[in-house]
């Protein structure tokens, strides 16, 4: 792109002086053809293309070459204004304005069609005079900039919030185009300007024609835009395709708030007098503010618009997008920058950027925004323009309104970084030096890198600790953040439903939630558990993972993570006898009757959940029978339940019959031989048991009652259990069925929902806590690497503080969205508390203006946003734009947090 243009530049001084030396006129007009050129090369702000491509290196996509008109040269057409409109603003942002006076009178046009005809003369007056005395008719206008009249409007609007009235300036809500042709007359300080009704929309030409159609003196027209200026230096400098010079140039103005004057007079009244006027030649009797054959224009005094409520097209899952924008166009710092000539920072040179594309595309997005009368805005250019910068957000998927607003700020701060060349900055010993002194240090050195309104807004500086566990050597550091992702202190903790049984048949299974930390050890769930259980020092539990109805494995190990566990993961708690511990343990797992052959025979059918117990050393099967009536006790059925159905109920056999005629014959001399009897009568047992050892194929072997068993070496007996039909209705086996998910379970209804304070959030962000294995921080003092504990504090905050809520939790095993309540300040947010350094704070209390909320859950959802417009809060859905009140604020989906300092 440089060479290109290095070459028209030569090839434009060749034609030059090849054209003054036929004149024999070298040297007097060297000097002139230079100075000429440079002028044209000191309207740096129209160089380099925004909207890319090797010829265009203009913005507006305009090369040298395909010049045809002013408005080319700049791709904001300029704002003819009421001069009294703009002249209020001036004492704020436009002292050092400067603008050059024309005095403008009507001729016209002989020509067929219905023409206006200004001629308009230089003035000797300059700017400092702007505010001298108006012209005969009163009127008097101003050119001016895209950027100026965006301020000024803006101006007009915070005015009349302060004020809480509606001024005469807010109503003049008439904004239309009009296309002029520009020519010179004579002299270089006098032109031309036609405006003619065959170029324009006729509601447009009528309001012109009204406007600069006068009969009786001048009208003043003060250019701040710079583009007559423009006009008259390039008027020879840009051929047409022809190579001849083209002596007219199309200009498309802006025309805002003027259709009223035609309707005010010296004294601000409106008159019906007839006047004379003269179009295309001939003299006519019309009034004095409505065109021949015309309606008469309707007053806008009574017409209000309210800047900034301006909804955003969903152009297909751009939620996330159009709720963090409009957060940020509601932003007061950064719409008065982008309203103003922000083009004065754009850095074509950052190789991090986007050459100022992405900067102009936001700030023209912005300028839409705050447009009065416009209701909706299609953000399709500027989500373009993003794309190129961050190409994961290319397409229409649905992302994190967060992680999208982290790199809009990171490439507008890149566009606009006022630092052209950053320095290299050396890391200096900072042994001995004052925490302020080093803080202060950093801060420069980033500054002298990193120069922007994104810097000067939103970033901030915190303090970041490194203390060794051993030889508690500290270790200080200073850094910028643009934003505070904060936990919310339930993302640390996490609810468990486990289902706890005994292992000696006493009570029922019943599911018991505990609350853990989500990042814990499983040994905080053995803890949490034997607290809700009200667990004896004589009592231990065993926690196993049941799958497919078996154990799949117990969780035995203290320190194992608890991000192992999922929550649609199935967990069991035993609850058995602390000095049992060194027994062996039987695992009694459940299986249909009809489906064992007993002999390692096809896969069975099991059901329930396992029942585990403590057994002796020297056991035998008949030892293990007892074992398992114990086991099942809790589930007998009562009598009356005989005639119930299979599925859930059963029905008493004969088995505790005879158990129950053994008991009734027995004597007290019979009662040391009990256990014999209940060997004798458990010969004929129900139930059928076999081991089972575990592998590629598992194999089953029968138990044989009077036989001992044998113990492996795990010290876990596996025993299979098969039901006949005549058992399964004794007992009440849908309760062993009732197992609930590990996160199944909600807590319980009665309970508040829960909710957290933002200081809680922010507590939770800066407290102390010791690296994880994986970030060993390298002591200097032991010269080895130390899992080190880290402190953060706040040093530096800025003037806009972004709060980011980590509602969304991603890791190996786990996805979850936090729907928790944050209860944030919205008209004082204190961090007097928090902030270690407030000499260098000019405040420290924060008001908030508006919020990007999330509804939904991990797999979509909808973002909105809230935003507040004066004393007025707003929601922004997408195209829709309502008002709320200040109550309606805080909810559950609140996800990024936007505060003003105060």
């Amino acid at each position: 792109m440089i060479h290109r243009f290095k070459n028209r530049l030569a090839q434009f001084f060749a034609f030059s002086l090849i054209t003054e030396f036929l004149s024999l006129k070298i040297l007097p007009t060297f000097r002139q053809i230079l100075t000429k050129t440079l002028d044209f090369l000191r309207m740096d702000s129209y160089f380099f293309s925004a909207d890319g491509g090797d010829d265009d290196y203009m913005y507006g996509a305009t090369s040298v070459r395909s010049i045809r008109s002013l408005s080319d040269l700049d791709d904001e057409r300029p704002y003819l204004v009421d001069h009294r409109w703009l002249n209020e603003t001036r004492e704020s942002m436009f002292r050092e304005l400067d603008g050059v006076l024309y005095g403008t009178s009507s001729c016209f046009s002989d020509e067929f069609e219905s023409e206006i005809v200004l001629d308009m003369r230089r003035s000797e007056s300059s700017g400092d005079d702007s505010n001298g005395e108006e012209g005969v008719s009163g009127r008097e206008f101003a050119l001016i900039s895209k950027w100026m009249f965006y301020r000024a409007l803006k101006w007009h609007y915070d005015m009349k919030k302060v004020q809480n009235l509606v001024l005469i300036e807010d109503t003049k809500a008439d904004l239309f185009y009009l296309q002029v042709k520009l020519s010179i007359s004579g002299t270089k300080n006098s032109l031309v300007v036609r405006i003619s009704e065959k170029d324009n929309e006729v509601a447009a030409f009528n309001k012109s024609f009204q406007i600069f159609s006068v009969n009786t003196g001048l009208l003043k027209i003060w250019d701040f835009s710079g583009q007559i200026t423009k006009f008259f230096l390039q008027r020879r400098t840009l051929p047409d395709n022809s190579g001849l010079v083209k002596e007219e140039i199309s200009l498309e103005l802006q025309v805002y708030g003027l259709s009223h004057d035609i309707m005010l007079k010296e004294n601000g009244m409106a008159v019906d007098s007839e006047t004379e006027l003269k179009v295309n030649g001939h003299t006519d009797k019309v009034n004095s503010y409505v065109r021949l054959g015309q309606p008469q224009l309707t007053s806008s005094f009574n017409e209000t618009y309210n800047l900034g409520f301006t909804g955003l097209y969903n152009l297909g899952n751009t939620c996330f997008m159009n709720s963090a924008i409009q957060c940020l166009v509601h932003t007061p710092q950064l719409v008065d920058y982008f309203l103003g000539d922000f083009r004065k920072d754009l850095n074509f040179e950052n190789p991090l950027g986007m050459n100022g594309k992405l900067a102009l595309a936001f700030g023209d997005l912005l300028r839409q925004l705050w447009t009065p009368g416009v209701t909706s805005v299609g953000p399709r250019a500027f989500k373009s323009r993003l794309a190129d910068f961050a190409p994961q957000f290319d397409g229409y998927n649905q992302h994190d309104s967060q992680e999208f607003l982290a790199f809009l700020l990171d490439g507008l701060h890149e566009d606009l970084n006022r630092v052209k060349v950053k320095p290299y900055n050396e890391i200096k010993d900072v042994d001995g030096i004052s925490d302020k002194e080093v803080a202060d240090e950093h801060w420069r050195n980033h500054l002298a890198r990193n120069d922007s309104i994104i810097v000067d807004m939103c970033q901030g500086q915190y303090q970041s600790t490194l203390i060794c566990p051993l030889c508690k050597k500290h270790s200080v550091t200073f850094d910028p953040f643009l934003y505070l992702s904060l936990p919310l202190p339930s993302t640390t903790m996490r609810t468990m439903t486990l289902t706890v049984l005994t292992t000696d048949g006493s009570t029922l299974p019943i599911p018991v939630t505990v609350t853990v930390p989500k990042f814990g050890k499983f040994k905080d769930v053995i803890q949490a558990l034997s607290t809700a259980c009200s667990l004896g020092n004589d009592e231990t539990l065993l926690v196993a993972e049941i799958y497919n109805n078996c154990i799949l494995h117990f969780l035995d190990k203290p320190a194992d993570s608890l991000e192992l566990v999922r929550d649609h993961d199935r967990l069991v708690a035993y609850r058995q006898p602390k000095d049992q511990d060194s027994l062996p343990l039987v695992v009694f797992t459940h299986c249909n009757f009809e489906e064992s052959d007993g002999e390692g025979g096809p896969p069975l059918k099991r059901f329930g959940i396992p029942l585990v117990a403590r057994i002796p050393e020297c056991s035998d099967g008949f030892e293990l029978h007892k074992k398992f009536l114990q086991l099942l006790n809790p589930l007998i059925l009562p009598e009356e339940s005989s005639s119930d159905s299979i599925d859930c109920s059963v029905n008493i056999t004969d088995q505790d019959t005879k158990m129950d005629d053994v008991a009734d014959d027995l004597t007290i001399d019979d009662v040391s031989n009990s256990d014999e009897v209940m060997r004798k009568s458990s010969v004929d047992e129900n139930f059928h048991f076999s081991l089972e050892k575990q592998g590629i194929s598992p194999v089953r072997s029968k138990i044989v009652m009077d036989e001992p068993l044998l113990i492996p070496e795990t010290r876990i007996v596996s025993v299979l259990v098969s039901w006949p039909d005549e058992m399964l209705k004794q007992y009440d086996t849908c309760i062993l069925n009732r197992l609930p998910e590990t996160g199944g379970l909600p807590l319980p209804t009665n309970n508040p929902p829960e909710s957290v304070s933002l200081y809680k959030c922010l507590e939770a962000f800066l407290k102390e806590e010791p690296l994880g294995p994986e970030d060993m921080w390298y002591c200097p003092k032991c010269k080895e690497h130390r899992q080190a504990s880290k402190k953060l504090d706040l040093w530096r905050l800025p003037e806009i503080l972004i709060i980011h809520l980590k509602r969304f939790s991603y890791n190996q095993f786990l996805k979850d969205k936090l729907e928790t309540f944050v209860d944030f300040p919205i008209v004082d947010f204190d961090l007097s508390n928090y902030t270690v350094h407030k000499d260098c704070q000019s405040s420290i209390h924060y008001k908030l203006y508006a919020v990007s909320n999330h509804y939904g859950g991990m797999g979509g959802g909808h973002y909105t946003a809230f935003a507040q417009c004066g004393e007025q809060w707003y929601e922004f859905n997408d195209s829709q734009v309502f008002p709320i009140s200040e109550d309606q604020i805080k909810t559950s989906a609140a996800y990024v947090l936007f505060y003003r300092r105060v």
